[in-house]
């Protein structure tokens, strides 16, 4: 008989763990409280108890060739990058064209997920469902939990004294929608990731005055690149990534912060990183240089103090009239339908093995499908990590030892401490290439360069050299998809497409393109080298 498997959640991670369990030969049940898929793509007008929520001007900062579904393309004619109402679209494509609504329980949530009294011997779990005021349960071989990181806002009001005194209106960024909440007031958004901004950037066009409160400061990159292309298009290659990897702290942290400052001075903008020795996650966003020279958007040091109707900021002697806070302070991690003996949360976060296995459990059966935040674009490692998962729960791949696994989860804490900070978003952040090369590895299907160089050239060197796209690991080994070749290849042609609407000149071909990129891999390393032995 197939193992059963229970799904929670039918967003992008729901989706694609769903049609991996089919791929595997499985048999799922993915389980969705709301009356449709998309999760957090899925724009409400209302925010919904224990589902994310986005506003509606919300757009896509990966491009859609680094965000797709490796068997899946995304047509030639969507937008580069896509607004929320597009990749929802591109979502119901892809579960109409493998038929997986079928395998989909609407408007039911989950209430506790528990392991059987025979756990030990089994694997098995109970899980308890609610469909309209009515309660179920059903023993699963397997549980696969899609429900991300984005549900469960964290408001660290007791960080700010005198915020119980604030006359006006404060919300967490997960409440807000449109910028109309905004229509001639003082707005203050706190936090400086990618929602605060666009929550910023956004109030400009309503608010009489608009200013972001950071006490870290960020980089921030355009979603326009070199030669105009997608920035995780250029950012996102295996050779650029061995480079970074490979050198000194010191001179990675320069070329970062050198990139990030060929598009203006950080420093001159009041936004430049506080610690420039730790990685974070970039703010994505095209018009916030453009808001702080023209005055729309002023950057203010962190929060000292509230008024009555102001806020009071550190080392600024008086006080800022406000009508309006914005918290975009992040999300924290909670599993409230888990026992905390299954998962527990300690320092922030939970304690995973490949940010999906809790290490401990006698049996791999439960995982966590995207609760981790790459350095770029989600769907490919949240794909790699189902088709990997679904495979373990089919027993053709295995996990090592418990102390094995504990040792390894132990040593990445400590890793990124280092790298990454202590804030709960970063400790789930990952190396994009690294954590998909890393699964692809257990998976089998790892694109071979060199090997490739002999039979295939000008595929290793477009797979070494160009963008690391997901339809790199469809190349080889399971799950096999013979269009993927064709894929990278045409991958120019559907960037392309949705921008040059208009017949003009011919432009660059693709390949002076690469010549022109690897040229300037060479000067720049030659300039690490002249650097570093001087």
């Amino acid at each position: 008989m197939p193992k059963k498997v229970a799904i929670v959640g039918a967003g992008i991670s729901g989706l694609v763990s769903l049609k991996c369990c089919l791929d595997e030969g499985l048999e799922p049940t993915c389980f969705e409280r709301s009356d449709d898929i998309g999760g957090i793509w899925q724009f409400k007008e209302n925010v919904e108890e224990g589902r994310p929520s986005i506003y509606k001007s919300l757009i896509s900062n990966s491009c859609k060739e680094m965000s797709v579904f490796s068997d899946f393309p995304y047509p030639e004619d969507f937008p580069v990058f896509l607004p929320n109402a597009r990749l929802l679209e591109y979502l119901e494509m892809y579960t109409k064209h493998f038929d997986l609504r079928r395998h989909i329980q609407f408007k039911t949530k989950v209430i506790n997920i528990r392991k059987c009294p025979d756990f030990s011997a089994t694997g098995q779990w109970d899980v308890i469902t609610e469909t309209e005021g009515e309660q179920k349960s059903a023993i699963f071989d397997a549980v696969m939990v899609c429900i991300g990181f984005l549900t469960y806002p964290r408001m660290p009001l007791s960080s700010f004294p005198g915020i119980e005194k604030f006359n006006g209106m404060y919300l967490h960024s997960r409440h807000y929608k449109n910028a109309e909440v905004f229509r001639d007031k003082r707005v203050l958004v706190i936090g400086m990731g990618n929602s605060g901004v666009d929550i910023a950037v956004a109030a400009t066009h309503t608010a009489k005055k608009v200013m972001i409160s950071t006490s870290k400061g960020a980089w921030a990159l355009s979603r326009v690149f070199d030669n105009g292309y997608p920035w995780d298009m250029v950012f996102l290659t295996r050779f650029k990534n061995i480079v970074r990897n490979s050198l000194p702290g010191r001179i990675t942290a320069w070329l970062v912060a050198n990139r990030a400052s060929q598009w203006f001075d950080h420093a001159n903008y009041g936004i430049i990183p506080k610690d420039r020795s730790v990685m974070r996650e970039p703010v994505i966003n095209d018009e916030l240089p453009a808001c702080i020279l023209s005055g729309k958007i002023t950057i203010r040091p962190e929060v000292k103090a509230f008024k009555e109707n102001a806020v009071i900021f550190a080392n600024t002697p008086e006080a800022e009239d406000v009508d309006i806070v914005v918290f975009a302070t992040g999300y924290k991690a909670s599993f409230p339908f888990i026992d905390e003996s299954v998962i527990k949360v300690e320092d922030k976060h939970a304690s995973l093995y490949k940010y999906i296995f809790p290490p401990q459990l006698e049996k791999p059966t439960l995982a966590l499908i995207g609760y981790f935040r790459p350095f770029g674009p989600i769907v490919p490692p949240v794909e790699i990590q189902a088709r990997w998962v679904t495979r373990v729960f089919n027993g053709l791949c295995k996990l090592p030892p418990v102390n094995i696994m504990v040792k390894e989860v132990n040593e990445i804490k400590k890793n990124k401490k280092k790298w990454f900070g202590t804030s709960r978003n970063q400790s789930i952040q990952t190396d994009f290439i690294e954590y998909l090369d890393e699964l692809a590895v257990e998976l089998g299907s790892k694109p071979k360069v060199f090997p490739l160089l002999l039979r295939d050239p000008q595929l290793a060197m477009r797979i070494f050299f160009g963008p690391c796209s997901p339809f790199q690991y469809r190349l080889m080994g399971p799950g096999k998809w013979a269009g993927a070749r064709d894929a990278i290849f045409t991958q120019k042609e559907r960037i392309i497409k949705p921008t040059k609407t208009r017949v003009v000149g011919n432009s660059p071909s693709y390949n002076q393109f690469f010549l022109l990129k690897i040229s300037g891999i060479i000067v720049v390393l030659a300039t690490i080298f002249l650097i570093s032995t001087n």
